[in-house]
């Protein structure tokens, strides 16, 4: 699913609902500018590209990826439905994860708002809500 003219702004909270699918090997959620341009690539991977219940951040400026982050703390289950909430400012993202833990990963790319939103992967979007 993708959203384009949908405004994330510096100080609201994105709250999104996922229910990865039974068989869900990874998905990914992008916010950004559009499709090469990405601050916050967040890809909980159960199983693929060689990582096990790992969530790896990464941005994308001008079609080239950054550096890859990896967070080991793994709180998503395969079928089942979680919530976490983003929040970010010119210089980070936070993320709530749905066990409650934080994130933090840098905004590279500095803005104070953007409009494109992506999901792939093998996850289906429950609900998608910005205050």
């Amino acid at each position: 699913m993708q959203v384009k003219d949908m405004t994330f702004k510096m100080g609201q909270e994105f709250k999104i609902r996922i229910r990865p699918k039974d068989d869900c090997n990874s998905f990914a959620i992008n916010i950004g500018h559009d499709s090469e341009n990405i601050a916050m690539h967040f890809n909980p991977r159960f199983d693929c590209g060689g990582d096990t219940n790992t969530i790896v951040y990464n941005s994308l400026s001008g079609g080239c990826w950054g550096d890859e982050l990896r967070e080991g703390n793994f709180p998503f289950k395969r079928g089942e439905e979680c919530k976490f909430h983003i929040n970010f400012n010119d210089e980070q993202f936070y993320i709530k994860l749905p066990d409650g833990s934080m994130i933090n990963f840098p905004n590279r790319l500095g803005d104070v708002k953007y409009k494109y939103f992506d999901v792939s992967g093998e996850a289906r979007i429950v609900g998608i809500k910005i205050a």
